[in-house]
């Protein structure tokens, strides 16, 4: 895999593309990038914020600018917001810029990595668990459209996950 080749995570809220993309980057001596993060830091707000003010519509609109921005980097591993393959103009650019890695993970472990988290605004309902299920059976197929690989982040550690990935990225060259 050349070292100026994009590694690209997609996947629901609490697959662990933030911890998995931090190591892995620092693994495979890449820079990493989360969209998230970077648009609080542009911004100045946090997430929960520009959904209140903006709304879901705006916010998107910010993450698009904000995948455009970072994918037309080299070298990098992103890890992108759990909603950014909602759109067609987003799953294309990503698919073009870089190798897609889905880390999914099933409802149970999701609901146990997210319910305490206050930022994310799409979880604050009445039945989280349920947005969850929703979101993911809206947002899967989507995953799996734009993945070069399928990672099931349940099942073991980090450091298992992350050989498992570079296991693959080594068969994808």
């Amino acid at each position: 895999m050349s070292q100026k080749q994009n590694i690209i995570l997609v996947g629901p809220m609490g697959s662990g593309k933030t911890t998995i993309g931090r190591q892995l980057a620092r693994q495979l001596h890449k820079t990493f990038f989360d969209s998230d993060h970077e648009i609080e830091n542009k911004t100045g707000a946090n997430i929960p914020l520009i959904f209140e003010l903006e709304g879901e519509e705006g916010f998107r609109k910010r993450e698009t600018a904000m995948l455009d921005e970072l994918s037309q980097k080299k070298g990098i591993v992103l890890a992108t917001g759990g909603g950014a393959v909602l759109t067609l103009e987003n799953r294309k650019m990503l698919r073009q810029r870089g190798i897609v890695i889905y880390l999914s993970a099933k409802i149970e472990q999701l609901w146990e990595r997210t319910r305490l988290d206050k930022n994310r605004p799409l979880l604050q309902t009445e039945n989280p668990r349920e947005k969850i299920e929703m979101l993911l059976k809206q947002r899967d197929p989507l995953y799996k459209e734009i993945a070069d690989i399928i990672i099931d982040t349940g099942n073991g550690n980090v450091k298992t996950t992350i050989k498992q990935i570079i296991a693959q990225l080594d068969k994808t060259e």
